[in-house]
């Protein structure tokens, strides 16, 4: 049985820690977080993969016990056959970036959540295709942006990371570009234009 010590990591590392061992094949994991928000993300990410899951609580946490019983070798072998048929037949999809921060209200828990996001982003396979940053969302790839780690990572993985240089030029930080490469509207439009799916935020 694999343990899996997610406490006092912020969401949503206790279920990226925990899908991590289960791409890693294991199918008996017990993850120890310790509020009830965690709690409930890795018993629903559990339930989602059809894994037996239970949870109870002790003095240093709660530890939630998730096994994966009845699936055959044969089983097994349809389902990662399944697996790779999806990903030869994917869509060349992408994110559209337009703010440096996430959803509407507090900005400093949208720039929490976005940080959230990327982070979540780069933890989860397959990558998109492309990443475009727009408007303020340009501050994400430049110096002093909390995603930079994240954003190197999606894009040595072969991401297209750009960024808008009417943008950058507009809050002058053209040349503290950290990562991904400058662009221009009519690559961003043709970009979108061939994409099967660009998601706007």
């Amino acid at each position: 049985m694999r343990i899996v010590d997610a406490r006092k990591k912020a969401c949503p590392q206790p279920v990226i820690m925990t899908k991590k061992e289960v791409d890693a094949g294991e199918i008996e994991i017990t993850v120890i977080v310790d509020n009830e928000t965690a709690k409930e993300n890795v018993l629903k990410f559990g339930n989602k993969l059809h894994f037996n899951t239970g949870a109870e609580e002790k003095a240093d946490g709660i530890y939630i016990h998730l096994k994966k019983t009845g699936a055959s070798s044969c089983e097994t072998a349809t389902n990662e056959a399944a697996k790779d048929s999806i990903n030869k037949i994917k869509q060349k999809k992408g994110f559209v970036i337009s703010t440096d921060k996430l959803g509407k209200g507090s900005d400093d828990l949208g720039k929490i959540l976005m940080k959230s996001f990327l982070y979540s982003l780069s933890e989860i396979k397959p990558y998109p295709n492309f990443l475009i940053f727009l408007n303020s969302g340009v501050k994400l790839t430049t110096t002093g942006s909390e995603s930079l780690d994240d954003l190197r990572k999606i894009e040595k993985a072969g991401v297209k990371i750009v960024s808008c240089g009417t943008c950058l030029d507009f809050f002058e930080i053209k040349d503290k570009l950290e990562v991904g490469k400058v662009t221009n509207m009519y690559d961003i439009v043709e970009t979108i234009a061939e994409s099967d799916n660009a998601v706007m935020i």
